[in-house]
């Protein structure tokens, strides 16, 4: 048994915490550097990593320029392991310093968006696609649960198995049974559905994929055995429909800077950039 803990009366930041990513952890908000940030040629610029989070938002752009939109976009790397979400530019674009954000240049007032589910929204109102309008509420309402729930997945369960200090019981055992009925919930729910929402493809499937996808397909922190992500069925003939989807093979390639080298662009400036592959001349 561990020696118990006693919170004190008050907090004070006097040391680091938080395991692998402790040095980038912090109790306040704002820029620690001046950097601007780049401007490409498209309406839509994104500044991102491949995290489940970013790959929302460079799967449903694919997805909409593979549907004949105009929606070409430019993504440029932010490493996060560097710090250069602190950078007084990305601050400035989401002051909550967490990737994606999204600086929409289309209209005649530039527009800064932050939070993947937002930008998801964002964008699928504005060309009115991948939205479901006969099950508007029902749409909303997955897409409010991925946002919700995806934080006890990485935050939760992820931090604890996978980046904590030392392996703790008790937080792994409580976020691992919340993972697992998470996934016992979209189980249940596709037993009947193709999608999210019934027949249609929407940004509520966007959101929760790279999330839940990678869960089931046993990418998620090296714990499919942990977590027996075989059971769940139903979950993974959904993941592996979306999966082989182009618009999401080449989404989930955009601002990868790990994994199969032939599965990473670390920027996108253009459609030909997944030919050519442009990560061997980034940094």
């Amino acid at each position: 048994m561990t020696e118990q803990y006693t919170p004190p009366k008050k907090w004070t930041w006097d040391k680091e915490n938080g395991g692998q990513w402790a040095s980038l952890n912090r109790p306040i908000a704002g820029a620690t550097h001046d950097k601007d940030l780049p401007r490409g040629k498209h309406p839509f610029q994104l500044y991102s990593l491949a995290t489940p989070n970013g790959q929302k938002v460079t799967i449903l752009l694919e997805e909409l320029l593979e549907q004949g939109f105009d929606a070409e976009y430019d993504a440029w790397l932010i490493k996060i392991g560097d710090g250069d979400q602190f950078g007084s530019g990305f601050v400035g674009a989401n002051p909550n310093s967490k990737i994606p954000a999204l600086m929409d240049y289309s209209g005649d007032t530039p527009v800064r968006v932050f939070e993947s589910g937002a930008i998801l929204l964002h964008l699928a109102e504005k060309f009115g696609a991948f939205m479901s309008a006969e099950k508007r509420p029902e749409m909303l309402s997955w897409l409010m649960w991925q946002m919700g729930s995806a934080p006890y997945l990485g935050g939760g369960f992820g931090h604890f198995y996978a980046y904590a200090p030392y392996p703790m019981e008790y937080p792994i055992d409580r976020f691992a049974m919340e993972v697992k009925r998470q996934l016992d919930v979209l189980d249940k729910h596709l037993e009947n559905n193709r999608f999210m929402v019934g027949e249609d493809y929407t940004i509520a499937d966007i959101a929760i994929w790279p999330w839940y996808g990678r869960t089931v397909f046993g990418e998620s922190y090296d714990a499919g055995e942990f977590l027996d992500v075989g059971i769940y069925k139903n979950v993974i003939r959904w993941a592996e429909d979306i999966a082989a989807r182009p618009a999401v093979k080449r989404g989930k390639m955009v601002n990868k800077t790990s994994g199969d080298p032939a599965e990473q662009l670390h920027e996108r400036h253009d459609a030909s950039d997944f030919e050519t592959r442009t990560q061997d001349k980034i940094g």
